[in-house]
């Protein structure tokens, strides 16, 4: 929406100058060019501002409407920027009543961008690597949208992030998405799964709704190219609150890395031997 509007409006008084006869056909695309780099700076400008206000230090208590919407709105422009073509399957499964933790393999940067984008109705805040509190202008809109930095490294310090997102879940506040793998996988398959973060929904008693993405790993660079990247997001299955009690963590672990596993194929799986 955001880049259509700023597309039609370069194009719009391009139009205009051209039909008044105050430009050429030349001089009106060089205008028509010029409004779009300049639009396009006027929206990373107002960006910026908007996240310049942002006190990283305040904790953030509730999700914001505001900030929630403007991030909804830069995800798409960057997608249609980047030519980033979207191919969904399973998504009418998605829990629209209540609460529910999203679990996905996480191949890049730009997964997260792709699941909000699938999920717009569902308020999703993510668990995100303790690093990512200090990406420029990223940072301040995970903080206003309930992100919660996880410190993969200290146990005691990652389970007060699991039980801020056992807290958000019980009072309504988002739903939460976590990558159980940890980080990026570098070679594309489904690597093993950190079981902790999954007593998130089996404390809240919630669904657990299981994803798998593929192909986002290229974005940018097909983006920087000018070659369009096609992406595919599948709900796999929604495990309901009875289904994920009397099992363990590293039982739930297991069970959803079969549940990926089959929807990405066999090629994915890394052998335990590994």
């Amino acid at each position: 929406m955001l880049l259509k509007g700023i597309t039609v409006s370069s194009a719009l008084i391009s139009a205009i100058l051209l039909a008044a006869g105050v430009l050429s056909p030349v001089q009106a695309l060089l205008c028509f060019a010029a409004g779009f780099l300049g639009l396009l700076l006027l929206a990373f400008v107002f960006l910026w501002f908007c996240c310049a206000l942002v006190d990283m230090d305040k904790p953030q208590e509730h999700d914001s409407k505001f900030y929630r919407r403007i991030m909804y709105l830069y995800i798409e422009a960057l997608a249609s920027l980047m030519q980033v073509r979207i191919h969904t399957k399973g998504l009418e499964n998605t829990p629209t009543q209540g609460r529910f933790v999203l679990v996905c393999n996480h191949l890049s940067i730009a997964d997260p961008g792709v699941i909000h984008h699938c999920f717009r109705k569902s308020q999703l805040a993510f668990v995100t690597k303790q690093e990512n509190a200090s990406l420029f202008l990223i940072n301040k809109l995970q903080h206003k949208t309930m992100c919660q930095n996880i410190n993969r490294e200290n146990n005691r310090e990652a389970l007060k992030t699991i039980l801020r997102c056992i807290q958000l879940l019980e009072e309504d506040e988002v739903s939460v998405c976590i990558f159980p793998e940890g980080y990026c996988s570098v070679d594309g398959r489904l690597h093993p799964f950190r079981p902790g973060a999954l007593k998130i929904a089996q404390k809240a008693q919630v669904p657990v709704v299981v994803c798998t993405i593929q192909n986002t790993a290229p974005i940018v660079r097909n983006g920087l190219r000018l070659r369009h990247t096609d992406v595919e997001l599948h709900l796999v299955k929604v495990l309901s609150p009875e289904e994920l009690k009397g099992k363990t963590t590293v039982q739930l672990s297991d069970e959803i890395y079969e549940l990926m596993i089959s929807d990405l194929g066999e090629d994915f799986r890394i052998p335990r031997e590994e």
